[in-house]
């Protein structure tokens, strides 16, 4: 299939190697001229890793050309549902995920599994740890957030999350974020409890199974319209 890339970043450079690298072929979207790009290229699928104050409007700019998307910019979720609706009027597919590593996806199971069972033990206290690049603008990152929703969701006594070094009591989850060099991307979710700690950790070693990931959603919505979760389109239900 014939793919678009909006934002030619370090991301998008590396979404364009994995989709070479699985027999697609691949165009460089204009971001500062995407309607008459896309008015004259038969691009089936875009894949969104731009910026956040830009990624609705070139997605919106997608859907009324016919495009579907797959995004995996952070920082403009407020967006997401608007777009997703979008998508649907427009019969094409759309696919958001704060992360696109397999990996990552796993651990979004695994999370949402513990969190379930954590509930029942109040002695243990939950927090969070990402550490990302320097170069991130995003803080804390799309994945933590959307790691500390699923907290929220399945844990009662927690009822919301905030961005702090210092451990929180009560009903707010703490999550620290650190920046550092050459930092790919690092979540950690742990539970103090009286006796011990758990924790359960996701380490990212290279930006190439983001992309890897980005691609083969691209490939999945091929034939569908309307939005569509990628641990979904794995198998692996919703991360709700």
């Amino acid at each position: 299939m014939k793919l678009g890339i909006l934002g030619y970043g370090k991301m998008g450079k590396t979404v364009e190697q994995q989709a070479l690298m699985r027999g697609h072929t691949v165009q460089v979207l204009n971001l500062n001229n995407l309607s008459e790009d896309l008015q004259s290229s038969d691009v089936q699928c875009a894949i969104d890793f731009s910026h956040a104050d830009i990624a609705m409007t070139s997605i919106l700019q997608c859907f009324k050309a016919g495009v579907s998307v797959v995004s995996g910019t952070t920082g403009w979720n407020d967006g997401v549902q608007q777009v997703s609706e979008s998508a649907e009027k427009h019969g094409v597919a759309f696919c958001w995920a704060p992360n696109f590593s397999l990996g990552m996806h796993i651990t979004f199971y695994l999370n949402k599994v513990l969190a379930k069972i954590m509930n029942t033990y109040p002695e243990y206290s939950p927090s969070m740890l990402e550490i990302h690049h320097t170069q991130k603008k995003d803080s804390p990152s799309g994945t933590a957030i959307a790691l500390a929703e699923q907290l929220i969701s399945n844990i009662d006594r927690i009822k919301s999350w905030k961005e702090t070094v210092a451990e929180e009591t009560g009903d707010v989850l703490s999550i620290e974020a650190k920046r550092e060099e050459d930092v790919k991307g690092i979540h950690r979710v742990s539970y103090s409890g009286p006796f011990d700690t758990i924790s359960l950790r996701h380490h990212a070693i290279s930006r190439d199974g983001f992309a890897a990931g980005a691609v083969l959603a691209a490939e999945k919505l091929q034939g569908m319209t309307g939005n569509h979760e990628f641990d979904a389109l794995l198998g692996f239900g919703t991360t709700k």
